[in-house]
């Protein structure tokens, strides 16, 4: 069996890594020769480096790389931190092997595809997918044969509204978020055409109330926007610590009472991002003199 698992020797080759990886999913094993429960899970590892070929595994060896797991926050051998685009996603304490798959399993490709992941057209961001708490989702005046839940997956499948050309769309995160841009496709003549996007509102809108009320910020979209499923780029500075956004679909391109949304995305960074610039720092001061 291959194994594809980086060894870091230093702490100067912790952030090239991190930064040749891309969009890849990045996982991390913080260990130390001398832990038990890190030899016993290191076979395992090696495994799942070979089962998952399109994610990058390193081993960090705390004691040679003190100012690595130091600014990582690593107490606790092992410890299973990943990243996505630099930006620290998940992490695990512990030799769990079952919680770590899972873990690798949930980050890789997103909705269970094995593809690397999605593409991510903004550099320091990522696709937010995997960050969608699906049960906390709702859309007003869906059609039962396609229901919200078909355009928030690229599995195939479109959301399309019922009574008429309006949507009111409710999506909540797992964790607070920062919103750069959304993804919309639609077809030329039913895709959204205004689109009203408010943040974290303390309640449910319903349709007279998202029209009456100021948004955070209104989106004017074309069909060759829809079409191409080009990113709508929202105010940045406005959208950073968002746990809820709320879409009111206005319009459609075509004027027509059916409007159809094939996909629905957000590109983003949650809140609690690794900063390297703050790594780098502290990594630096390893050898100064006293």
């Amino acid at each position: 069996m291959a194994n594809n698992v980086r060894v870091i020797a230093t702490d100067a080759e912790f952030d090239p890594e991190l930064t040749n990886a891309g969009n890849k999913l990045v996982v991390v094993d913080y260990y130390a020769t001398w832990c038990g429960p890190c030899n016993r899970i290191a076979p395992l590892f090696v495994q799942l480096s070979a089962k998952y070929p399109k994610a990058v595994f390193l081993k960090v060896d705390v004691d040679q790389c003190q100012g690595t797991a130091q600014a990582q926050g690593v107490s606790a051998m092992p410890t299973f931190i990943f990243y996505k685009n630099k930006v620290k996603i998940d992490s695990q304490r512990g030799a769990d092997p079952n919680s770590l798959e899972e873990k690798i399993k949930k980050w890789y490709g997103g909705e269970g595809e094995e593809d690397g992941g999605d593409e991510v057209m903004v550099k320091g961001h990522m696709d937010l997918s995997t960050f969608i708490n699906k049960s906390g989702c709702e859309c007003l005046n869906e059609a039962d044969d396609h229901p919200l839940a078909h355009c928030l997956s690229s599995k195939g499948g479109y959301l399309e509204s019922d009574c008429d050309e309006q949507l009111l769309i409710s999506i909540e995160f797992s964790q607070p978020v920062k919103l750069h841009s959304l993804k919309l496709y639609g077809p030329e003549d039913k895709g959204p055409k205004t689109v009203k996007v408010f943040q974290n509102q303390p309640r449910s809108l319903d349709f007279d109330s998202a029209d009456s009320m100021e948004p955070t910020q209104t989106l004017e979209l074309t069909t060759e926007d829809i079409k191409e499923g080009n990113l709508a780029t929202l105010r940045y500075v406005k959208f950073q610590n968002v746990t809820s956004v709320t879409l009111f679909v206005r319009d459609n391109q075509g004027g027509g009472e059916v409007t159809q949304l094939d996909h629905l995305g957000f590109i983003g960074s949650p809140v609690n991002a690794t900063n390297m610039s703050e790594f780098k720092r502290v990594a630096g001061k390893k050898g100064e003199s006293h």
